[in-house]
């Protein structure tokens, strides 16, 4: 495989893809679920998975019902999937406004798109399918298909396996700016999708829709040139 010069790599929630459209459906059924079965009382808890959001699967459930065990929090994760999916194949999610335009434009320019993120991989797959994302990126990499802890190890792996020389990271979350930092990559912070201002202060740009990242990358490119 030959070396690619340079790259893009988009975390999927939050920066591509409008989750809670899909999220909050999906998870008052799971939690639903769990209170038929008596595993769960009150109300579900939407809010702190939305403040949480972006954190590896695991950790997600132990937060969101940390007096369960870990067979029924895998017997909620495993639900949770299900319903977020079916959500997404009947046609309920969204993409953020101007996604497709933009990618297109960034294809167009010939830069190499890629995906790299923490949620699994049917769920991704069915992202994927759903707005036809093959016409725009190269390879979708998720924590489950290589079994790697955190997404600074998933873009190291991601940036190994295709010999990408230099990158830029897109994403709403600090573990996206941190993922830069440790693989020297420089930074896009979205925020537009979960995270706030100082979650995302040391992004090397900010942007406040997705329409804005051709602007955002020419800024990079001029830093850049400067170094």
């Amino acid at each position: 495989m030959s070396k690619i010069p340079f790259a893009m790599i988009f975390d999927m929630d939050g920066t591509l893809f409008q989750t809670e459209t899909v999220l909050i459906p999906a998870l008052h059924k799971t939690f639903e679920r769990l209170r038929r079965a008596g595993e769960w009382q009150g109300g579900t808890p939407i809010e702190e998975y939305l403040r949480i959001l972006g954190v590896p699967i695991p950790e997600v459930w132990r937060q969101l019902m940390p007096e369960a065990d870990e067979a029924v929090r895998a017997r909620a994760a495993a639900w949770f999937l299900d319903d977020i999916i079916a959500e997404i194949e009947q046609g309920n999610g969204r993409l953020y406004q101007d996604v497709l335009a933009t990618l297109a434009s960034l294809a167009d320019q010939g830069i190499p798109l890629f995906v790299a993120s923490n949620g699994r991989s049917r769920y991704l797959a069915a992202i994927w399918t759903a707005f036809q994302l093959e016409r725009y990126f190269i390879d979708c990499y998720s924590l489950d298909r290589f079994s790697l802890p955190a997404k600074s190890a998933l873009v190291k792996q991601l940036l190994n396996d295709y010999k990408i020389e230099s990158a830029v990271m897109v994403g709403d979350r600090g573990s996206d700016i941190q993922a830069a930092k440790e693989n020297g990559l420089w930074s896009i912070g979205c925020l537009f999708g979960f995270a706030s201002a100082e979650e995302l202060r040391g992004a090397d740009v900010i942007i406040q829709q997705f329409s804005e990242i051709g602007p955002a990358l020419r800024e990079i490119e001029k830093r850049a040139g400067r170094d």
